[in-house]
């Protein structure tokens, strides 16, 4: 008897057209998901720029407040002060605080007073004067010489009340946009009219969101995400996602354009391992068809030859056998992986978690070393009581150790322990008898006068480790400063307690990124030089509600200032 099959080509292209549509639903869900997480990550760079364009602002905002309320500057608006004696006020104010120009108006709108040679003219009419006027705070941001500014106008009050002038503060934008060169996410805030006035792409500035005076683009509409077709433009990329933010404080829009071809790869990666899986499959499938349809016709003819098939079926049975064992060896070797992967993410983390270990336990190990070594000193000299002592602060500090340990393993997992009422005055005497070997070590003037009832709401051993990092820190930066001089104070009010740690060092080189993971100005090598310290105080700072901010002083040297709680304030909310 004789079997004669033919071969389907209809259903193997079926199939092929089967893995196609599959392999593009894979490409499809990815390219997706890919989107959402882009679409994610370019809300943060939005927020993060708007978030770096409002505190410069911020800041000359809170300048033309401040001058304002000088009474020097009523007096010459009330006739009653020198002009000549005011001049250098503002002078010296805009030389620190980086402000393009300082302009004092009275109710006209006529400058009397101005840092820079601007010209002169009448403010009358313009928005900012006029809010300036009514008694609020003015903003606008106009293009003055060429320089694309931010002007802040303040009221200026007399004795009496009313408004009697008004105070500019101008300030550039080119510092913020000169830290976002070379920023791959394409970033730009317009304003009302829809004028491009910051942006990190120099070609975009001064140029309209309107039509034809802008980049050529097709906005397209993606699952709830905004994704542009741009052409023409060599520094914007041709696919990007966009995000928006309104900046009503400034009266302001941001945009930002993110690249969307990372998303595109992985897209394509996924559903490219989708379909060579699902070939490899139907190959498989079909040799394994060809195969039984070859043993059938095999059979049918040489059913009179019965050892000889039992043999061939046999050998086909071996085979298949070392086709599973093989199957299940490639499944042993792939959940290996799988376990390795997850061992590795887990050292990782350990290595991280240790870096911060070795940091704050360093300080009480030194001390358990020299009060061991004072110990063995007292028994040497048969004072057994005082060996007693240290023995008795070793066990203090064995038990304080561990409390550092969970407190950086709460920190570390974004936990935090329950806060209580904790005595500011004994938290420094107890870190200055930490620190007291080191102090006379590097011969350092501790000034603490104490603060006797001063109570605050945190955690005792955690703000220890806040004030032994800045201490500790003071002290290393005043190595090579004569004199050497570390001062603590407490200013305690009805809202806030204030704890100020100061050095006499060289002062802070970057004071915008004292508190980054691992910046240090450390000598490499050096001990605790891991830059973790002030990274750990501020989030140990802000888990009591608190804020911790760094600068130099201006007599010299760094100063750290902690403001917590009180717990009085606390219980009263």
């Amino acid at each position: 008897m004789s079997v004669v099959r033919r071969k389907n080509p209809w259903g193997i292209l079926a199939y092929l057209v089967t893995v196609a549509l599959f392999v593009s639903g894979v490409w499809w869900y990815g390219y997706v998901v890919a989107l959402g997480q882009l679409e994610r990550r370019a809300q943060s760079d939005l927020t993060l720029a708007a978030d770096s364009l409002t505190a410069e602002l911020r800041r000359y905002r809170e300048l033309a407040v401040l001058t304002a309320d000088r009474p020097q500057l009523s007096a010459v608006l009330a006739g009653s002060g020198r002009v000549e004696a005011v001049r250098p006020i503002l002078q010296q104010v805009s030389d620190k605080t980086g402000a393009l120009d300082i302009v004092l108006l009275d109710t006209a709108g006529v400058p009397l007073i101005g840092t820079q040679d601007a010209p002169a003219f009448s403010h009358v009419g313009q928005s900012y004067f006029e809010r300036a006027m009514d008694g609020a705070l003015g903003v606008d941001h106009p293009v003055r010489d060429g320089v694309r500014t931010f002007v802040f106008a303040a009221p200026v009050f007399s004795d009496a009340g009313p408004v009697i002038g008004a105070l500019l503060v101008y300030a550039g934008v080119g510092g913020v946009e000169d830290s976002w060169r070379g920023a791959r996410p394409v970033l730009f805030f317009t304003d009302a009219d829809g004028i491009v006035f910051v942006s990190n792409r120099s070609e975009l500035v001064l140029r309209s969101r309107a039509p034809g005076d802008f980049l050529n683009y097709t906005a397209r509409d993606l699952r709830g995400m905004d994704v542009w077709s741009v052409s023409g433009s060599r520094y914007v990329p041709r696919r990007a996602l966009h995000r928006t933010m309104d900046l009503p404080v400034i009266g302001m829009h941001g945009e930002v354009l993110l690249d969307v071809a990372p998303a595109r790869q992985i897209a394509l990666l996924q559903s490219a391992v989708a379909g060579a899986l699902c070939l490899a499959f139907g190959a498989l499938l079909f040799l394994a068809t060809q195969r039984r349809r070859t043993l059938a016709e095999a059979n049918a003819k040489l059913e009179h030859r019965v050892q000889d098939r039992t043999a061939q079926l046999s050998s086909a049975n071996l085979s298949l056998r070392q086709e599973v064992e093989d199957r299940r060896a490639a499944e042993v070797q792939l959940t290996k992986a799988q376990a390795d992967l997850v061992q590795a993410g887990k050292l990782s983390a350990l290595g991280q978690m240790s870096a911060g270990i070795s940091h704050e336990l360093n300080q009480p190990l030194m001390a358990i070393q020299s009060f061991a070594e004072n110990g063995q000193s007292f028994m040497e000299r048969d004072r057994p009581d005082m060996a007693a002592k240290n023995l008795g602060k070793i066990s203090e500090l064995a038990h304080r150790m561990g409390r550092i340990i969970r407190n950086l393993r709460a920190f570390a997992r974004q936990e935090s322990e329950p806060l209580g009422d904790v005595d500011v005055g004994r938290v420094v005497d107890t870190v200055l008898e930490l620190l007291g070997p080191k102090i006379a070590e590097a011969q350092v003037d501790v000034r603490w006068d104490g603060a006797d009832g001063v109570i605050v709401r945190g955690g005792d051993v955690r703000l220890q480790q806040v004030v032994l990092n800045l201490a500790s820190n003071g002290i290393d930066a005043m190595e090579l400063s004569d004199p050497r001089v570390l001062t603590i104070t407490v200013a305690a009010d009805a809202t806030r307690v204030t704890l100020s740690v100061r050095d006499t060092g060289p002062g802070i080189t970057e004071p915008e990124k004292i508190f980054d993971p691992f910046y240090s100005t450390k000598a490499i090598g050096a001990a605790e030089g891991m830059g973790l310290g002030l990274s750990i105080s501020y989030g140990l700072v802000q888990s009591f509600g608190g804020v911790i901010r760094g600068r130099n002083h201006d007599a010299g040297g760094a100063i750290f200032t902690v403001e917590l709680i009180p717990a009085a304030a606390d219980k009263a909310v």
